[in-house]
């Protein structure tokens, strides 16, 4: 009988050894499941990612279009503007100078009132322009003297 308890002791520790060994693979299998789980997940949150930064770059490319479109515009318009504005400054200038010729004008009226009012004398009964002309031509005939 030792020999068949010797044998029963070898078929338990067999049958411990098998068990162990099933339940190493189950665990074995159970890692491997779930790395692969684990490898799903990330890969997918890889994907995720790659199309999260793919949509950024797109929008990212939309909007550095719409601003140098606005670049552009802005920049056409200050052009604009500037035309504008060199456009006034030589009118300003222009006006400036006839504003001047206009006040010696005057100044050599108040000077010479008493020509002036005898031309006005006799132009009465004259039309406007006729006095006009005389009065010109009188002022430029004293600017000569």
């Amino acid at each position: 009988m030792a020999s068949s308890s010797g044998n029963s002791s070898k078929t338990q520790s067999s049958g411990s050894e098998e068990d162990l060994q099933i339940l190493m693979d189950q665990r074995k299998n159970k890692r491997k499941q779930s790395n692969r789980e684990s490898a799903r997940r990330s890969r997918m949150r890889k994907q995720n990612h790659l199309e999260d930064l793919t949509n950024q770059v797109s929008k990212l490319t939309k909007d550095n279009g719409e601003i140098l479109t606005n670049i552009n515009i802005t920049t056409q318009h200050y052009l604009n503007v500037e035309a504008e504005n060199s456009i006034l400054r030589a009118q300003m200038g222009e006006l400036n100078q006839r504003l001047q010729s206009l006040n010696d004008i005057l100044n050599f009226i108040k000077t010479n009132t008493g020509h002036l009012s005898v031309v006005n004398y006799l132009c009465l009964g004259e039309s406007e322009k006729t006095r006009k002309e005389k009065v010109s031509i009188v002022l430029v005939v004293d600017l000569l003297n």
